[in-house]
């Protein structure tokens, strides 16, 4: 046991405990928004999802390898299932030493080397034999949290319900947050997804989701209507902070001549080289520009290089940024650029409107039921090259369009992703459930 991990800041309060990817912003802010509040909280940090920083002061269960560890970690807020790597150094060099003095003794048996020092050393620390399942079935059956939080159907809802039936522990609330629409876009139709999820869906408590689409979609998956919450639909990240936000903003987009597009990937969800088509078609109509193209994977640096030089040379490539690099980038844009195949209500969305960005997306029944067509957003479908370049030479030459959509969207944002409000309604939504626990 690490010590201090394990003494709850506020004794007798209830305890939640999040499951969900320890690198991922979106799990950051949404936790965050208990930060100030005296409930008692922890993170079970998948696997394969990443660490959060050192300066995420959460208490955080780290189920990963040892070599995948930092070193540094603090004591009072991470508690590692395997060793940390500066133990298995210590553990290791000791081992090694052991072995050396072994044979000095060997040798001094048999007067060869005499005046050679033995030394002696503690023995190195045991690796764990118990699974990183196993460990949170352990932890919850320990700490015993008052509720359960996951973050997300695809992975956490599934590593969370495969430790639930492989190691059974002590029944508590359980809250399943939606990711959007890609968490049921397809596992609602394919009958072997079906047969995976549909399980975890009936067996939580609740269901948060970002839009409204998803009520449809788990009720055909035969969710009982008392399981999907009032709260929804409620931004994955908790809302946005709109003040912060909107004081960022230096320059009047109309004047600024900078794109940001987030989607530098190929993924079910949404693709990459149609945009790429698309800036093609449009250069000569949108210069001067400068692209910032954010998350680029391998493949699509590979096409990117097959861009003309005119569009290559004006464009900056990223790879994953702190979210706060994120909303200092998008302050000094004019366009956010995100089209999709599938999605919710993009948080990146409320954020371009928070920060008085104009944002191009694409015209899928979750996202048209909250903004509309050339008062908040312009529409274009992810697949469709010809409809984001008419979409972009829009958006960057006509200045009127952009003021009216940044002065619209300021007002909406404030309706509908306010994060004060939303702390609010969260902070009660967690004492009822703990309170009836």
């Amino acid at each position: 046991m690490v010590p201090g991990f394990e003494t709850d800041p506020y004794p007798g309060r209830p305890k939640i405990l999040f499951v969900g990817l320890g690198g991922s912003t979106h799990t950051h802010a949404w936790i965050d928004l208990l930060s100030d509040s005296t409930f008692n909280i922890r993170l079970f940090a998948l696997p394969d999802g990443g660490i959060p920083p050192d300066t995420w002061l959460v208490r955080t269960y780290l189920p990963q390898d040892s070599h995948l560890l930092p070193l540094g970690l603090s004591a009072s807020m991470r508690m590692t299932l395997q060793p940390l790597p500066e133990s298995v150094q210590k553990g290791r060099k000791g081992a090694a030493i052991r072995l050396y003095t072994i044979a000095t003794k060997a040798l001094n048996r048999i007067g060869r080397m005499a005046s050679f020092p033995t030394f002696e050393y503690d023995q190195p620390p045991r690796m764990p034999v118990i699974s990183q399942q196993k460990w949170l079935q352990r932890i919850i059956n320990e700490w015993q949290p008052d509720l359960i939080h996951i973050l997300g159907l695809e992975p956490s809802g599934d590593f969370f319900y495969q430790t639930y039936k492989q190691f059974p522990f002590r029944k508590t609330r359980w809250v399943l947050q939606l990711r959007g629409g890609s968490d049921l876009a397809f596992n609602r139709v394919i009958p072997e997804a079906i047969a995976r999820v549909q399980p975890i869906l009936q067996n939580c408590d609740q269901i948060l989701t970002d839009n409204k689409q998803n009520i449809q979609y788990l009720r055909e998956l035969h969710v009982r209507d008392d399981q999907i919450s009032s709260l929804i639909p409620i931004p994955g990240t908790g809302g946005v902070d709109v003040e912060h936000l909107a004081s960022m903003r230096t320059l009047k987009a109309a004047r600024s001549r900078a794109l940001v597009f987030p989607k530098g990937y190929e993924l079910p969800w949404s693709k990459c080289l149609p945009v790429f088509e698309a800036l093609q078609l449009c250069w000569n109509d949108i210069t001067p520009c400068k692209v910032h193209i954010l998350n680029i994977s391998p493949e699509i640096q590979t096409w990117f290089y097959t861009l003309p030089l005119s569009i290559r040379e004006n464009c900056i490539l990223h790879n994953r940024i702190p979210r706060e690099e994120f909303f200092t980038l998008l302050a000094n844009a004019r366009v956010l650029l995100i089209p999709s195949l599938v999605d919710g209500v993009p948080n990146s969305l409320y954020e371009a409107m928070a920060l008085g960005v104009l944002p191009i997306v694409s015209p899928l029944e979750t996202i048209c039921s909250v903004v509309r067509n050339e008062e908040n957003v312009l529409l274009a479908r992810n697949l469709y090259p010809h409809e984001i370049a008419r979409a972009l030479t829009r958006a960057m030459t006509d200045d009127g369009l952009v003021d009216r959509v940044v002065e619209n969207n300021l007002e909406l944002v404030k309706k509908v992703a306010d994060r004060t409000v939303i702390r609010e309604r969260i902070l009660e939504f967690y004492e009822n459930l703990t309170r009836n626990a």
